[in-house]
């Protein structure tokens, strides 16, 4: 009886602490239960203490909010029960969520991206959806940039654009950019589509990340962007289509100075997440034995 009371304290006092740091974050149970990929329900009962949840979704949950998974665990980091405790948790553990777990720890330990990776690309290449895997996969923090730019501004970007204009955005992306890529965390960052036309900001993130061009057929990016329930650029404009192909065709030269070409039409966001990762794992052992470079082929996935 006794160890059924401290192991019904600790969910609660853990379930208190998820609860805390997703209110802190100005996230909703449902937005955090959806990119942790658990149910609404399940993460409610997580946080009334009544979910015994798993090392593996955790782990998920972690890493949806941004935090080392040590930060939800409650008590103090020195307390000597917390290694007993997580014992406990790893005991109650499937089979599929230890496997889980030590894929997602061994992909922390051999990280080969020491620094933020960069997606670019139009609207609907994939770049939120294959961002989030790369992030999960790599152990790293994901952000929107153009939902950032929509915080830091207090108003959305169509209204930006209507109170502020073209130059306005420029700058205050650079600032953003500048800003985000200055902390010491490397992150995920879906880009707006038309940052590369920026030289300056683009050269900024070129020199700073890693850059994967996530490219798509004209109809899937059309047909991605409905998907999403956005049709303010095909309303009452029968050219939207011919003005989109001859935007890929302008940008196309700019999105090409990426490091990693990776096709969303051709690859599912799971494929497209495992080629980035393939490809930046072998330039980084190119960079490890220079010498060898030249005799290696180009990387899956990259030009």
């Amino acid at each position: 009886m006794e160890h059924k009371l401290e192991v019904n304290g600790f969910l609660k006092d853990l379930g208190h602490r998820v609860r805390t740091l997703r209110t802190a974050a100005g996230r909703s149970l449902q937005d955090l239960a959806g990119q942790a990929e658990i149910s609404p329900r399940f993460l409610s009962d997580v946080e009334a203490g009544r979910g015994n949840i798993s090392v593996a979704r955790l782990c998920r949950v972690a890493e949806a909010l941004e935090r080392p998974i040590q930060t939800l665990l409650p008590g103090d980091k020195t307390d000597s029960s917390l290694l007993g405790r997580v014992w406990e948790m790893l005991e109650s553990s499937t089979a599929e969520d230890l496997e889980e777990l030590h894929s997602w720890l061994s992909e922390r330990r051999q990280n080969p991206v020491p620094r933020s990776i960069a997606l670019v690309g139009v609207r609907g290449a994939g770049k939120s959806t294959v961002g989030k895997k790369l992030a999960r996969r790599l152990g790293m923090g994901f952000r929107e940039l153009d939902a950032v730019i929509e915080e830091e501004s207090g108003i959305s970007l169509v209204e930006l654009f209507t109170l502020h204009g073209e130059g306005y955005y420029r700058q205050l992306q650079h600032d953003v950019v500048e800003r985000m890529l200055a902390k010491s965390s490397p992150m995920v960052l879906a880009t707006g589509g038309s940052l590369v036309v920026d030289r300056e900001t683009w050269g900024l993130v070129r020199r700073h990340c890693h850059t994967i061009w996530l490219k798509a057929r004209p109809k899937d990016h059309w047909d991605r962007v409905v998907a999403q329930g956005d049709i303010r650029p095909m309303r009452n404009n029968p050219s939207a289509m011919d003005e989109l192909k001859a935007m890929l065709k302008s940008r196309e030269p700019l999105y090409a100075q990426a490091e990693i070409t990776v096709d969303t039409s051709r690859n599912t966001p799971a494929e497209s997440t495992a080629l980035i990762v393939e490809s930046l794992r072998k330039r980084a052992r190119r960079e490890d034995h220079p010498s060898t470079a030249a005799r290696r082929p180009p990387p899956a996935g990259s030009r």
